[in-house]
């Protein structure tokens, strides 16, 4: 058996996702170590799971992209501070890997030191990636702002002239960090931002159709295994079997990025709607900032699992946890991307039928209510979705790319 070290950004949505698959290695007979949040160690440690925490110093540095006012700003400001991020998870890793002398190491895709120490180690590794995957491909539109997908001799030029322009801009912003970082491990720059997603470097991705583009093409060392919904475990809400109008789920990211205001939009849109509407907040909560209804209650933090399954909708900001978290129970999604993988996560939802998207600048309650009255609408779609989703093999696929490291 083996020893499996994994080292996860310190975000809530990264985390919660592996844990159907760690926990799947665990049960195989291999011996797991999670360095995790801080603030889901405990919640781990009572899931089963080996937990520690990650360095504080790696907190301190705050994701800062969504104070920009442009998308380029804000693609240079996300990656400068995770580089800053990077130059204390690296020594984070090089800690536990001394500490627990894994045989294998699973690094979070933003953990961009730990990914670099991780290569230098010389031990068998893989970059986790908890969301859609950024590889070129048949027919895959360029990555970053949720382009459509076009066929034909247009869409193929478009598509070949998208990725290049992709992958300067990404390279410029990315590119002079990663070289920094890498040649103070002994490691030879890449030339661009894609080289991570191509052989030899291994790639376990926590998607699969239809919320990824049907691939033809995907290098086979970037594995699709599926989404793994989990929820931390918490008694469920009384109110929420109270008679009623169904419910609709408005939520706003775990890691806060300025997404409040769609809570706020959401209480004018859904007011005196045949809805009742609960309203999670996360990092954002401050209910006395929101306007009241009758019909919207507010709450910090609710276990998904307990509310999706029988909501009308879901209104998010679009994080691949909460949309796989609806896709899977066949509930239709409102998705307003405020950026990040945001925009291309919404481009799934649309392509796959699961559900609409509405841009974040201009969006009014006006706009919300129609977008939450087509999404409702899409029922049967979203559930059509959901039957083609296998979120219950989900945990051995990912045992499964995990065993076959190295090889």
């Amino acid at each position: 058996m083996s020893r499996y070290l994994v080292y996860v950004s310190p975000a809530v949505g990264h985390t919660l996702p592996l844990v159907p698959g760690l926990l799947e290695l665990q049960r195989r007979g291999h011996e797991v170590r999670a360095v995790v949040i801080a603030s889901l160690v405990d919640t781990l440690r009572e899931a089963g799971l080996d937990a520690v925490a990650v360095s504080p110093a790696v907190t301190e540095v705050e994701i800062t992209d969504y104070k920009s006012t442009s998308d380029a700003e804000r693609l240079r400001s996300g990656q400068v501070d995770l580089i800053a991020r990077g130059r204390r998870d690296g020594p984070d890793l090089a800690r536990h890997l001394e500490e627990f002398e894994p045989d294998a190491v699973l690094v979070d895709t933003n953990a961009y030191g730990a990914r670099t120490v991780a290569e230098a180690s010389g031990l068998p590794w893989a970059v986790l990636m908890p969301s859609v995957v950024p590889v070129p491909g048949a027919g895959i539109p360029p990555y970053g702002v949720g382009l459509k997908p076009m066929s034909g001799p247009l869409g193929a030029v478009r598509d070949r002239v998208g990725w290049k322009v992709m992958e300067k801009l990404f390279g410029k912003a990315m590119l002079p960090g990663l070289t920094a970082l890498r040649a103070e491990h002994g490691l030879d720059p890449f030339d661009s931002p894609l080289v991570p997603w191509r052989p030899p470097y291994e790639v376990i991705a926590l998607t699969s159709e239809p919320l990824e583009y049907a691939r033809v093409d995907l290098p086979p060392t970037v594995r699709l295994v599926g989404t793994q919904p989990w929820d931390v475990p918490a008694e469920r809400p009384a109110y929420l079997d109270e008679p009623g109008h169904p419910w609709v789920l408005v939520t706003c990211s775990t890691e806060y990025q300025g997404d409040d205001v769609l809570a706020r939009l959401a209480v004018d849109a859904l007011a005196g709607e045949p809805v009742r509407v609960l309203i999670t907040m996360a990092d954002a909560f401050d209910a006395a900032r929101l306007p009241t209804a009758a019909n919207v209650r507010v709450e910090r933090f609710v276990p998904h699992g307990h509310v999706v399954p029988e909501a009308a909708a879901v209104v998010c900001h679009g994080g691949m946890g909460i949309v796989t978290r609806a896709a899977s129970a066949g509930v239709p999604t409102v998705v307003v991307p405020f950026g990040r993988d945001q925009p291309e996560i919404a481009r799934r939802v649309t392509e796959a039928g699961a559900g609409v998207s509405v841009k974040p600048k201009g969006l009014t309650a006006e706009k919300l209510r129609d977008a939450v009255r087509r999404a409702t609408a899409m029922r049967d779609d979203a559930q059509r979705v959901a039957k083609q989703l296998d979120p219950t093999g989900a945990p051995g696929r990912f045992a499964d790319a995990v065993e076959g490291l190295g090889r």
